[in-house]
């Protein structure tokens, strides 16, 4: 038997782009950390169509009923009912160098990606569920982004019919009438780094789903049209590579060895500590 739900305190810490679903038209997959420090992968999350007072922020705290996912085995994995949904409007900023958020988020934080795949399979074979799904990688070195023409550059039709839900129409609210329709990213993009291991430094790729990055995608299409490509770089190549950049990993439901970058992090890189013996610097 499912425990029944309960009300957790979470903070938001990233949202995926949209995608078609079945049964809620469009849902996002939100990754949150509830104040016990634990992940949280809520689902599902049909955020866009959400009541206003209810689209909570990344870095805010919300109060909500969540069970857990009793068709996944991802240990984070939780049902919210988007319903239950609390705002306080408590907002986690980034003052001194990020130093509130960095202490929910330093906690799972990982070094190199071979470690956290490992940590989830043997957890795995263990206990014949599933090891770890979530955590932050902080990557030695940013080589590059990826940009890919997306296999289907448009929604397929099988697509495209979850979008017009077949409730439509008359119990729908005006505001779900005149929703724009989920756009389609026509690109798929890619980040290359290396991480630091025991037998030296290993090269990965991983696709990017954060929405953020969705986002830019479609406000530097709108500024900048066929030129897109440069500005769209220069904020996750060259802006973000200046930061102590941390990588939010997750993995894929039906796949569980493949991962995601569900979401970025990007505080500033620290100031070394200043040595007290050094005193005051004139």
């Amino acid at each position: 038997m499912p425990k029944p739900p309960h009300t957790e305190r979470l903070l938001i810490v990233t949202k995926t782009y949209p995608a078609p679903s079945t049964k809620h038209r469009e849902t996002s997959c939100v990754a949150a950390i509830n104040d016990a420090g634990q992940f949280r992968r809520l689902y599902p999350v049909p955020f866009r169509l959400l009541d206003g007072d209810q689209r909570f922020k990344k870095w805010e705290w919300i109060e909500a009923k969540v069970q857990r996912a009793n068709d996944d085995k991802r240990p984070e994995s939780h049902r919210i009912f988007v319903d239950t949904v609390v705002r306080n409007d408590e907002v986690v900023g980034t003052d001194n160098y990020w130093e509130e958020r960095r202490r929910w988020i330093e906690p799972h934080v990982r070094t190199d990606f071979d470690d956290i795949e490992t940590r989830r399979a043997e957890k795995e074979s263990q206990r014949g569920g599933s090891g770890e799904t979530l955590a932050y990688l902080r990557p030695h070195r940013i080589l590059g982004l990826e940009i890919s023409e997306a296999r289907n550059p448009d929604w397929t039709e099988e697509e495209r019919a979850k979008l017009v839900h077949k409730q439509d129409g008359l119990f729908d609210s005006e505001e779900l009438r005149v929703q724009a329709q989920l756009r389609k990213l026509p690109h798929d993009f890619y980040y290359r780094y290396e991480c630091e291991s025991v037998g030296g430094r290993k090269e990965y790729k991983h696709k990017i789903t954060d929405w953020e990055v969705g986002a830019l995608y479609w406000n530097v299409r709108r500024s900048h049209r066929e030129k897109w490509e440069q500005p769209f770089r220069e904020k996750l190549e060259v802006e973000f590579s200046a930061k102590d950049m941390l990588f939010l990993m997750g993995t894929m439901h039906r796949f569980p060895d493949s991962w995601l970058i569900v979401g970025l992090a990007y505080p500033p890189k620290q100031l070394p500590a200043r040595d007290p013996q050094l005193g005051l610097a004139f």
